[in-house]
């Protein structure tokens, strides 16, 4: 990897945003880290830190950086579709734009899914191994239902995927004006919600929230979140952040907390809207700094090997986290009450413990994460792909967000959770992330992409 890497590094052209890779590592690294910390593991069962220490849950809007990591997904989604546009064949203008989409939709979620669907098989065949034999209590049971629950961020990024060609023409066409009505919309959700009691109308903002995020990354991707824009957006967010917090409904922590009434995350609020917007304005506001650091050939060597296995070590961390207090368990290695000095004082331990088995699990499996070969729009003439595409995100997302919910617990009990409105168990969820994956490569490969 040590060649590749430092060839991959060397062969970066001039142009590239190499800040851009940086927040993405970081991002996820960050993400990482908070799950390791906020683990409050007992041998009577998993809670979490920032409910056993509220005063801890301001650093939530540190390590909350998931907005940061979809900003980044608008800026290369952005390249990424216009640079499909520029390559596509002469066709008819609606055969051309379902090739363009079929392919985009291809080579973007390769890198993603295919790592993923290992994880979602080789966990699957675990589960049903230890249900098999009778096992899936204690410890093992938390860790069936838990180690899905990072999916979810792998479902929403599919929407920003699928959602992308028209999003950024609404954005060629008004700016700032498509963020401002995604922002609106998040608004109007929050709104029926809390001041009308409208039913269900909050999950909209998965989408509204989330999205309105992602056009911020188009919005950097075009040069026009400058220093002082940056800085209104880091200061203005702040600012309404602390507003919606200390006189509205929305809770302090940025992170779902066990059995709050109002989550910030799940659905996400107006409030975690406006944290975004922060972030996003701080990160800008770094860039030249960061820039500069990102210069030196070592800096760089690591954030290109970082990028090349990210993902991977994101979806392994909680097992990796889940291996080493089971295995701490069963050395009769004491688990201390948390947030007790004795708790403080084993957290070195755990951390490198977890850092050490995320590595080799990333070893194990990183040849999934390998970049595809960039993606060509196919032959002209080709048309009816892009909607066999669109299907195919579709049932992805569904799949991937239900296993996020519902877990390998209780597989063979017929277990379900609620997606929305709907019940949905883990086979299911399973079959449906297999199946759309399936209609992308039959999409992608019917519209001649290579």
């Amino acid at each position: 990897m040590g060649s590749s890497v430092r060839e991959l590094a060397g062969a970066t052209p001039a142009t590239r945003d190499r800040y851009v890779d940086l927040l993405r590592v970081a991002s996820l690294g960050a993400v990482v880290l908070g799950h390791w910390l906020m683990a409050a593991v007992t041998p009577d069962g998993v809670g979490n830190l920032l409910a056993v220490v509220p005063a801890l849950q301001p650093l939530t809007w540190l390590l909350q950086v998931m907005p940061v990591f979809f900003f980044v997904g608008g800026f290369s989604h952005a390249l990424s579709y216009r640079s499909l546009l520029r390559k596509r064949p002469e066709a008819a203008p609606g055969a051309a734009a379902d090739s363009v989409y079929s392919a985009f939709l291809r080579a973007r979620l390769q890198r993603l899914l295919r790592p993923t669907m290992v994880f979602v098989l080789v966990w699957g065949a675990a589960a049903l191994l230890v249900q098999l034999l009778g096992g899936g209590g204690g410890l093992t049971g938390v860790t069936l239902r838990m180690v899905t629950q990072p999916l979810w961020f792998i479902g929403i990024y599919l929407a920003m995927v699928a959602f992308t060609p028209p999003l950024l023409k609404l954005h060629e066409r008004y700016g700032w004006g498509a963020f401002a009505g995604l922002a609106g919309a998040a608004v109007t959700v929050d709104v029926l919600r809390f001041a009308a009691g409208v039913p269900y109308v909050e999950f909209l903002n998965f989408a509204f929230v989330w999205l309105a995020v992602h056009q911020l990354g188009f919005l950097r991707a075009d040069g026009r979140i400058h220093l002082r824009r940056a800085a209104l957006l880091a200061g203005g967010g702040l600012v309404t952040a602390t507003a919606l917090v200390v006189f509205g409904p929305y809770p302090l922590s940025m992170v779902g907390m066990p059995g709050e009434k109002v989550s910030n995350m799940a659905p996400p609020t107006l409030a975690l809207l406006a944290h975004g917007l922060w972030l996003v304005g701080a990160v800008e506001l770094l860039r030249a700094p960061a820039a500069r650091l990102l210069e030196r050939p070592r800096v760089w060597r690591t954030v290109v090997a970082a990028n090349g296995v990210a993902m991977t070590a994101f979806l392994w961390h909680l097992t990796a986290m889940f291996v080493v207090y089971g295995a701490l368990l069963a050395l009769d290695v004491a688990l201390p009450e948390p947030a007790s000095a004795a708790w403080w004082a084993q957290v070195p331990l755990r951390l490198t413990l977890a850092a050490a088995l995320t590595a080799a699990l990333v070893a194990a499996f990183r040849t999934f994460e390998r970049p595809a070969a960039p993606a060509t729009p196919g032959t002209p003439g080709t048309s009816g792909t892009g909607p066999l595409a669109a299907l195919g995100a579709t049932f992805c997302l569904l799949g991937v967000l239900g296993l996020s919910i519902v877990g390998f617990g209780g597989l063979l009990d017929g277990r379900t959770a609620l997606l929305i409105a709907i019940p949905v168990s883990a086979p299911a969820a399973v079959a449906m992330t297999l199946g759309g994956w399936l209609l992308v490569e039959r999409a992608g490969r019917g519209a001649g992409v290579r």
